[in-house]
């Protein structure tokens, strides 16, 4: 069964919509929303495999936005009465769209493209840790970055930044899930604000090392772990 959240302003189409999937048996709906702040804050610490996305919402942002800000990339059926949104729907490249009203049986059409596509996993920036790379979004698109190519990773609020040797890219993302998701092999937490690609450390001198002259803090708290691995490698 598929795992999903609704992101809707109006309670009577939330329930439709879980009326129907219930209905279906083939999807879970875990939450829902009636703000794109609070989607987004729930999604990019959970994935689910679909987001029932409401494109207008009763707020300054729409779903769209939510869609360029979230860390990973899920599935996504959108659902508006608005059929001058389509076009937008062909460039984030969404499974469906649902426009307002429609019947059970049109819900069922969007979510058997779902279940006869590639996978029910979303494509997740960071999908495997063994892999050589993983995905960010940035710019509004899906980044391939190999490992090998990151230096550091610098937390900016809700914000991370990638630093490469060519460029930096930032991303709506945390460092705490970061580190749960990265190849612990190659990457390493050594400050609250920062994961490194151990193998890029240059030196360390006391509480300070460097990687291509660029200054990077290490904790108290991360030093012992820190010190262990420069010295296992």
């Amino acid at each position: 069964m598929l795992t999903a959240v609704i992101i809707e302003d109006l309670n009577v189409a939330t329930e439709y919509l879980k009326h129907c999937c219930n209905k279906s048996g083939k999807i879970e709906v875990l939450a829902s929303f009636t703000t794109i702040g609070s989607a987004l804050t729930y999604l990019n610490e959970n994935h689910v495999d679909v987001v029932f996305l409401d494109i207008e919402m009763q707020e300054d942002v729409n779903g769209f936005d939510l869609l360029d800000r979230l860390a990973y990339s899920p599935k996504v059926i959108l659902t508006t009465s608005n059929p001058e949104y389509a076009y937008n729907a062909f460039e984030y490249n969404v499974s469906d769209f649902l426009k307002k009203p429609y019947t059970y049986q049109r819900f069922l059409n969007a979510v058997e493209k779902i279940t006869t596509s590639a996978t029910s996993t979303p494509i997740k920036e960071e999908s495997a840790k063994e892999d050589d790379h993983f995905y960010i979004k940035a710019d509004g698109k899906l980044i391939r970055l190999m490992n090998d190519d990151i230096l550091y990773i610098e937390s900016m609020g809700d914000y991370v930044r990638f630093v490469t040797n060519e460029k930096k890219y930032i991303s709506h993302n945390t460092i705490k899930w970061l580190e749960e998701k990265m190849n612990a092999s190659i990457f390493l937490k050594v400050h609250r604000s920062f994961i490194v690609n151990i193998k890029k450390v240059s030196n360390i001198r006391e509480n300070t090392l460097y990687i291509n002259a660029q200054e990077i803090p290490i904790s108290k708290a991360n030093r012992p772990e820190v010190m262990k691995r420069i010295n296992i490698l």
